[in-house]
Formats: structure tokens, sequence, C-alpha cells
């Protein structure tokens, strides 16, 4: 059986991209992770100084959790702030006082 450059090299790079792809998948979860962490602090030292910040569109975010409307309140949360589906929840959640 005579191999070709092509069968050789096809895998080959198919490999590379694979771990390429799997490694910054992975940086990037820790990156999450540690600004998770980050955050959990940040917020820790505002609540021991009593120190109130809004995030920006937090209005019609809390007027929907307020109406019962989770569903649409997550959507505008994530919306205006950018953040994850499990953040936003947590962040209606909150307003909601659960």
């Amino acid at each position: 059986m005579i191999m070709t450059v092509d069968s050789v090299a096809l895998p080959l790079i198919a490999l590379i991209v694979c771990v390429a792809v799997f490694g910054h998948e992975a940086r990037f979860s820790r990156l999450d992770k540690r600004l998770a962490r980050l955050e959990r602090k940040v917020d820790l030292l505002l609540g021991h100084l009593d120190v109130a910040v809004e995030d920006p569109g937090t209005d019609a975010v809390a007027a929907l959790a307020r109406d019962g409307k989770a569903i649409e309140a997550i959507k505008e949360y994530r919306r205006v702030t950018g953040a994850g589906l499990k953040e936003a929840k947590d962040a209606v959640d909150r307003l909601q006082g659960r």
C-alpha cells in the first residue's frame, strides 16, 4: 500500500486543529472560573462596604421580575449585560427575592 502525502497530512492537520481548539477551550474555561471568583470577591467587598452598584438597564429587568415575567427578565438582563444564562437567572432570582 502506497501512502501519499495527502493521506498522511490530512489526519495530521486534523489532529493539530483538534489539539489547538481543545487547548483554547480549556484555557477559556479556566479564565471564566477565575473571572467568576474575582466577581464574587468584588461583590463581597461591595456588600461589606455597603456600596450598591447598579448594572446598566436593570430598571427594566427589575420591572419584569416584579411582574413575574422571569423569562423575559432573564432575556433582558442577558441582552443588557452580556451575561451568561446562569448569571442572568441568578440575578433575576435575587431581584425576585428568591
